[in-house]
């Protein structure tokens, strides 16, 4: 019960990595907000974890809305007391779009929801860490936060951004007992790309020539899994670092 007495927020925890890490935290202990912006969804994760014997509520939470994320972190405080470990997992991908056919459209609502909605997180959880001068971030990057062509230019951008923010918030709030990390992700199998609408036909054929090198897709417990040992206390004397779990497909 690695994290026993915690209290942990997983947001996208509906489906896919964020479903996993939030049923595995409460099985290692934790009381889990599930947070989703489908909370119909959200709540059957929440009742599969009471269910197991664990404690966990669901709430719908648009992470683009900064009103959505500070009742998310208000609602979670008022019904467990604290805030020990925030997971920003929440994100989706931008269907290949290269830069010369990009969007003000798409890029803004991209960096919305996987840079600006994490950042806002992190800045509204961080009063309650360094008041007890503890707390956990673990933020959920990409392969393609650290590599040029695994998706467009709107998601590589957001998530090098990602990991720009980590590497900061890990390195400045060290002192203050505060650790933040990053897990990034190869393939994996979930339903990110659900979502995406039609790739770009020029964008995706770029990105897809690396994919002949990918060992294999992963699975969301296998990304979970990372994300346990970052949260827990395993990982005390690690801070500031992006964590790669992609089978060795970024080794080439």
């Amino acid at each position: 019960m690695r994290l026993q007495g915690k209290t942990a927020i997983v947001t996208g925890a509906a489906s896919g990595m964020g479903r996993s890490i939030a049923v595995l935290y409460a099985a290692e202990g934790a009381k889990v907000a599930v947070s989703d912006i489908n909370l119909e969804a959200a709540e059957k994760v929440a009742a599969e974890i009471r269910e197991a014997g664990g404690e966990a509520f669901a709430i719908k939470t648009n992470v683009t809305s900064e009103e959505d994320i500070e009742q998310l972190i208000d609602r979670t405080v008022e019904r467990y007391g604290t805030l020990d470990i925030l997971v920003n997992n929440a994100g989706i991908m931008d269907g290949f779009v290269p830069a010369g056919d990009l969007t003000d459209e798409l890029w803004e609502r991209v960096f919305a929801i996987n840079t600006t909605g994490p950042m806002r997180a992190i800045r509204k959880a961080l009063p309650i860490f360094l008041e007890k001068e503890q707390g956990v971030i673990v933020n959920v990057a990409s392969a393609g936060g650290l590599n040029g062509s695994r998706a467009g230019a709107a998601y590589t951008a957001s998530k090098h951004a990602v990991v720009g923010l980590t590497k900061n918030v890990g390195f400045q709030y060290a002192i203050k007992g505060i650790r933040c990390n990053a897990i990034a992700p190869g393939g994996v199998a979930t339903n990110i790309s659900a979502a995406m609408g039609q790739p770009h036909p020029f964008g995706m054929e770029r990105a897809m020539m690396g994919m002949g090198v990918n060992p294999r897709i992963g699975e969301p417990d296998e990304i979970a899994k990372v994300a346990l040992f970052l949260g827990s206390d395993d990982s005390s004397f690690v801070n500031g670092v992006v964590v790669t779990a992609d089978a060795g497909w970024t080794a080439y």
